[in-house]
């Protein structure tokens, strides 16, 4: 008994001097215990599922801006399985999933020191928060040259087409 009750100071004297009853207590508390705590925590997680956090897949926030008129804004979206009010859900989850390697960070920057055309293309950026492929994701987007239009035309329908 007392190797049942030597993570509990202060019980085993109990249980020897009064028997089964202090033991059948303790169970009892326990198990009242671990009951109630069963019961709160749905009740934790019920405002967490309801704002779309917890929910299973990927989730990418959009943010848009200097793109132009219905391009701008704030864009929620989840894949795996699809959903958010991202403007084309599927076609951006279905162009991520292509492009997806195993060991390729799909939102890299232009590795540095590329030679790259001095070409604007106006002043959309974007940038990318969340998760994909079980892996963090925070990139930013812009179209100041040739290299950083064709990254961006690579995320296209995620991130808006221009032009």
């Amino acid at each position: 008994m007392g190797s049942l009750l030597s993570g509990l100071p202060g019980l085993e004297g109990r249980v020897r001097r009064g028997g089964l009853a202090v033991l059948a207590t303790a169970a009892a508390v326990t198990a009242a215990v671990t009951a109630a705590a069963s019961a709160v925590v749905p009740l934790i997680a019920a405002p967490a599922a309801a704002l779309g956090q917890g929910r299973g897949g990927d989730h990418l926030t959009v943010v848009v801006r200097h793109a132009g008129a219905g391009r701008d804004g704030t864009y929620e979206l989840f894949c795996h399985p699809a959903g958010g009010h991202h403007p084309d859900v599927r076609g951006a989850c279905q162009k991520l999933d292509e492009q997806t390697q195993w060991g390729r960070d799909l939102f890299a920057p232009v590795p540095p020191g590329t030679i790259c055309s001095m070409i604007s293309g106006g002043p959309a950026t974007a940038r990318v928060t969340g998760t994909w492929a079980g892996r963090p994701v925070d990139a930013s987007y812009d179209r100041n040259n040739g290299c950083e239009i064709d990254r961006w035309n690579r995320m296209v329908p995620l991130l808006p087409k221009i032009g």
